[in-house]
């Protein structure tokens, strides 16, 4: 079945879409919490972040509530509020925007997310999701953030690169569906198209620093690949950061693909994207919690003096200048 939303009208379609949901159309989204609080805006467009071709609509509504949320993670702010506002081209019904609202309110339920508002807008490029997230630092956090020094860890959440690998076999199959019409076996590439299609950030990120009295003095948000982010963390914090290439978590999936398509894994974990991970730096003197509360994230470097600047560390001890895009 296929409902035109201009049968509806815009009003109907924003009721429809918030009934039963728990929310409330807040429209604007007032922020009530008290306490130190953050913002983070994202713009995701058809045809530059996502491709519908081989993207699920509530796949891509719940990743996209993630890419704001995660920059709220990053600065150890727990999510309270989101504004969404979203433009749709006439080829969009109003089952097709349900699908994408579905996935968006499964990452706000599952997030604490509070308050939440939507608009529909009309647009004449296919879709685009425009999301402004608010969050709110628990009360004496801010004041326990240490300031960031010489040979403070440098942390990762997780595996990176996979995500990149996923995108690289979602467009070749792409085209070899585009030309012979027959749907591709895609069950060996379960692990990497997951982490592209459908990535997860832990809710209690915040939470678990504080319980182990480990706050972090800088956070980022891995979207854009490592080399980014750590390039960042060098220009904010006036200091060098060395990265060690064999620590970096890159999974067997990855290098496997990476072999398949004739790419460096080391390549795609430094300068693919969506990995949908954190950096984080922490001072020396909490390496042995890390290593025991944290087992699932990866001291991967260390701050520098800033004549250092951001450098990948060969096992032979080479130091090979960092670069991405941007910078």
């Amino acid at each position: 079945m296929r409902t035109e939303i201009s049968s509806i009208g815009k009003q109907a379609v924003l009721q429809r879409l918030f009934e039963n949901s728990g929310f409330t159309n807040g429209q604007p989204v007032r922020l009530k919490q008290k306490g130190e609080c953050c913002t983070a805006q994202k713009l995701m467009l058809e045809g530059c972040d996502f491709d519908l071709v081989y993207t699920p609509l509530k796949h891509l509504g719940y990743k996209a509530v993630l890419n704001v949320l995660g920059e709220l993670y990053a600065t150890l702010h727990q999510p309270a509020s989101l504004s969404v506002v979203l433009g749709l081209s006439k080829r969009f019904c109003f089952e097709d925007v349900a699908d994408l609202w579905e996935g968006m309110l499964a990452a706000c339920r599952e997030h604490g997310v509070s308050q939440l508002s939507l608009d529909l807008n009309p647009s004449v490029n296919g879709l685009a999701i425009a999301l402004a997230a608010c969050g709110v630092q628990k009360k004496g956090v801010i004041d326990k953030v240490p300031r960031t020094k010489n040979m403070d860890l440098i942390c990762l959440s997780g595996h990176v690169g996979a995500a990149y690998m996923g995108l690289h076999v979602l467009e070749r199959e792409k085209v070899a569906f585009t030309s012979s019409g027959e749907q591709p076996d895609l069950s060996k590439y379960k692990a990497v198209l997951g982490s592209y299609l459908s990535p997860e950030i832990k809710p209690g990120i915040i939470d678990r620093f504080v319980e182990a009295d480990v706050l972090p003095s800088n956070g980022y948000f891995l979207t854009r690949g490592l080399g980014e982010a750590i390039l960042r963390l060098s220009r904010d914090t006036g200091l060098g950061a060395k990265i060690y290439l064999e620590k970096i978590p890159i999974s067997s999936q990855t290098f496997a693909m990476a072999e398949e398509i004739d790419m460096d894994a080391v390549t795609a974990a430094m300068n693919g994207g969506d990995d949908y991970k954190f950096i984080f730096t922490v001072p020396l003197g909490k390496h042995d919690v890390i290593r025991k509360d944290f087992q699932d994230f990866e001291v991967i470097g260390h701050m520098a003096r800033p004549d250092v600047g951001a450098v990948l560390v060969t096992p032979e001890g080479a130091e090979l200048p960092i670069h991405a895009q941007g910078f």
